[in-house]
């Protein structure tokens, strides 16, 4: 059976990151009890042009602490997440995952702090 190929413009490693996100996202709410995963949210991917490689970027509302269980509980889970990956997804290869704390949310509130102490001094 031929696949579906769309002619979208959007490169097909972004394609693939987009739907990434939103399955494993799924994933996280819906297939995995870990209480160290029920405070990470997806943010971004990075997903190589071979699609043999995608890294996922996952922020956590409750601190730096729970970052590093989040990141541990992630780790657990990635042959799982692959495995539905597999499974579910119409891919020709599963990509090994690698999941990144996104700093950027942090950055983005440092430089606003930055920006309203100079509002307030100018």
């Amino acid at each position: 059976m031929a696949r579906n190929r769309q002619k979208t413009g959007i490169p097909r490693s972004q394609r693939v990151g987009d739907l990434l996100i939103e399955f494993v996202s799924r994933l996280l709410t819906r297939s995995l009890n870990d209480p160290r995963l029920a405070s990470v949210t997806l943010t971004a991917t990075d997903v190589r042009p071979d699609l043999k490689h995608a890294t996922l970027y996952f922020t956590v509302r409750d601190g730096e602490g729970s970052r590093d269980e989040a990141l541990l509980g992630l780790r657990a889970a990635t042959g799982f997440i692959r495995s539905r990956i597999a499974v579910d997804l119409d891919l020709r290869f599963v990509p090994d995952l690698e999941f990144v704390h996104d700093d950027a949310p942090e950055r983005a509130r440092r430089i606003e702090d930055l920006l309203s102490q100079v509002r307030c001094k100018a």
